[in-house]
């Protein structure tokens, strides 16, 4: 995406295996050849290290893609490449625990290829896969076949979640052992909610005999019915279905009595009432293991912005009021929701281009997430510091689904993000490193973004100034 002051993006990609230190990623080009990148040295930075409590001005030393101390002059002198880091935030590899890759089955909207490179774009070093593909990633042979792929074509890393539900008909179980067993992270019916709430209790003790975290779309069926937005007085004035809030409170009520029945954790997606963080903070203050996420859109944009009728503003959950918007901005600030996360929902151009209530939902966000966090919660509202919504995209979605990454400790895989908290630049859709362009975002100004992102030492993706 084009720079508002005359800066271009350069991406600077070649898919290829890193066989030595984890499954996938990419080497950086710079001059039309592969460059050998073993050791590398990111110097006079403003490292942030929510992991370590760590945030001062200082050195960060790669050697063969993992982080070293660098004290040893010896080790320094021989470092092969260096990069100068004056004026930026250097920050642990960030983590999307919330995105559509859309394979296998649905490459028309996105692949696995351009939605790591979308991610790599944001900042984002390691993103978590949804499971409802065509097929649905209910078997431990689709598992295998995402992790596969992403080996051989993805730029990041590629984390799989498993359907909690075969077919994620909310009906009966997947095989969730033999899924874990080949690599999920976490359980999630996502686009999708289980009605039936034995079945749900039945996951939440599967899943507590093999530390999974089961994510929930929370969305009541009954009571939402056919709503495609926010049930109010705009809905009223459009003429469109409501989808009321309570559609969600009630699922979000449901998994903190299950939770607490289970002594499971159950992660809340894509929250966007009020009242699901008033039930949110009261069940986490009783010490139920139930945490939530927040997604930019939902606390960027109102369900006014539909009186136009873009379905690019079609989300599920829908946009609410700025009443609710308020409650999920104060729920970051005390810290009730603890991880941010963008939905990426990538959909074809064709597909948006009909009628409101026929559109499918979802939008774009792996790209214009960490700028649109930046401004709202950082340079507008002051509700978070930038350590703090380092560690949200960090330090909490790892510590959640167990995952090693999110930290600059030394001897850690060396992924680690680059941002300029102050660069101002503008979203241009048709730009966009996804296959689809589906973002009403489109002609925003954002203050902050990436600059530059490592995967196991190796840049990845850059922006040229």
């Amino acid at each position: 995406m084009p720079e508002s002051n005359g800066q271009e993006t350069s991406i600077e990609l070649i898919f290829a295996h890193f066989k030595n230190h984890f499954t996938h990623g990419a080497e950086a080009i710079t001059d039309g050849s592969i460059r050998s990148m073993n050791s590398l040295l990111l110097r006079a930075g403003r490292i942030i290290d929510p992991a370590n409590h760590r945030d001062e001005v200082g050195d960060l030393l790669i050697v063969d893609g993992r982080l070293v101390a660098n004290s040893d002059p010896a080790t320094r002198d021989s470092t092969e490449s260096e990069i100068d880091c004056r004026g930026l935030i250097v920050a642990p590899g960030l983590i999307d625990l919330h995105v559509h890759l859309r394979e296998p089955g649905q490459s028309g909207k996105e692949t696995i290829a351009s939605g790591t490179r979308a991610a790599a774009a944001g900042g984002f070093t390691s993103v978590v896969c949804m499971p409802n593909t065509s097929p649905a990633v209910d078997n431990p042979s689709v598992v295998t076949w995402i992790k596969e792929k992403a080996a051989a074509e993805g730029c990041v890393n590629v984390f799989v979640s498993g359907a909690i539900t075969k077919a994620l008909a909310g009906e009966e179980l997947a095989p969730i052992g033999s899924m874990f067993k080949a690599g999920i992270v976490a359980l999630t019916d996502d686009g999708h909610c289980i009605q039936n709430h034995e079945v749900m209790r039945r996951a939440l003790e599967y899943a507590r005999m093999f530390g999974l975290v089961v994510m929930d779309h929370c969305q009541d069926y009954n009571l939402v019915g056919k709503g495609v937005m926010h049930e109010g007085r705009v809905s009223a004035e459009l003429g469109l279905p409501g989808w009321p809030a309570a559609g969600e409170e009630v699922i979000v009520q449901r998994n903190a009595l299950l939770a607490e029945l289970c002594d499971t954790p159950v992660h809340c997606q894509h929250l966007s009432t009020a009242g699901s963080v008033r039930l949110l903070r009261e069940a986490r203050s009783r010490g139920v293991k139930l945490s939530g996420e927040v997604c930019p859109h939902h606390i960027a944009l109102t369900d006014e912005s539909l009186r136009g009728f873009d379905t690019d503003y079609k989300m599920n959950p829908p946009l609410r009021t700025r009443r609710d918007i308020d409650a999920l901005i104060a729920a970051i600030a005390d810290g009730t929701i603890t991880v941010l996360a963008s939905d990426h929902a990538p959909h074809s151009k064709f597909e948006k281009e009909v009628e409101f209530d026929q559109a499918p939902f979802g939008i774009l966000g792996l790209e214009t997430e960490l700028g649109l966090f930046l401004n709202i919660l950082v340079h507008q509202q002051k509700a978070i510091s930038l350590p703090r919504l380092i560690e949200m995209f960090t330090v909490e979605p790892a510590r959640l689904l167990g995952l090693d990454r999110g930290t600059l400790s030394v001897g850690a895989v060396a992924d680690v993000t680059l941002l300029d908290p102050d660069l101002e630049w503008t979203v241009h859709p048709g730009e966009s490193l996804s296959r689809s362009c589906n973002t009403p975002f489109g002609g925003w100004e954002l203050k902050g973004r990436a600059v530059r992102t490592i995967v196991a030492g190796r840049t990845v993706w850059q922006l040229n100034k």
